[in-house]
């Protein structure tokens, strides 16, 4: 059966998660044959001062929109209700010569470079295996080890996105 959310078990998640994040998925970065801040496969996520920042933009924020609006801003960020949207193209902030982030430790990093791959929603842990360091057996033993004995990881697959795979606690 589920577990109803809780603040103790998403705590121990997010906890679990980030710590298998900068074990396993963080050392793999240097050495990824993709790495998802040339953003193919991935959207990334931006607010103005993330963007402004990232793309070293020294406009305003209004003439900017106005900018892109008329098709002549970069021609990887798109917009929609105030938030923007990066694909297609390597985020100005990746180094692909060191395989290094110029933003990483800064405020500016947007959250879904630091969740990416392995994140949480309530009791459940989301993995996208569309990044080659995710091992999920590694990740669903992880799990198992960081919570409390009485649970278990069930993992299912998206239907429409496949490789987006839940990993549910539940109680057995």
């Amino acid at each position: 059966m589920p577990l109803r959310s809780g603040h103790r078990l998403a705590n121990m998640l997010a906890a679990a998660t980030a710590a298998y994040q900068a074990a396993a998925i963080n050392p793999h970065c240097g050495k990824c044959t993709k790495p998802c801040c040339r953003l193919d496969p991935l959207v990334l996520e931006l607010d103005w001062q993330q963007l402004k920042g990232i793309w070293q933009l020294d406009e305003s924020h209004r003439a900017f929109d106005r900018r892109l609006a008329a098709g002549k801003g970069p021609q990887e960020i798109r917009t929609r209700d105030g938030i923007y949207y990066a694909h297609r193209k390597v985020c100005p902030a990746y180094d692909e010569a060191r395989h290094t982030c110029r933003v990483y430790n800064q405020n500016i990093k947007p959250p879904g470079c630091t969740d990416f791959p392995v994140y949480t929603d309530q009791d459940c842990v989301i993995a996208d295996l569309r990044c080659e360091a995710v091992d999920l057996a590694a990740l669903t033993d992880w799990l198992v080890r960081s919570l409390e004995k009485d649970l278990r990881i069930v993992p299912s697959a998206d239907a429409e996105f496949p490789f987006l795979v839940s990993l549910s606690v539940t109680r057995p």
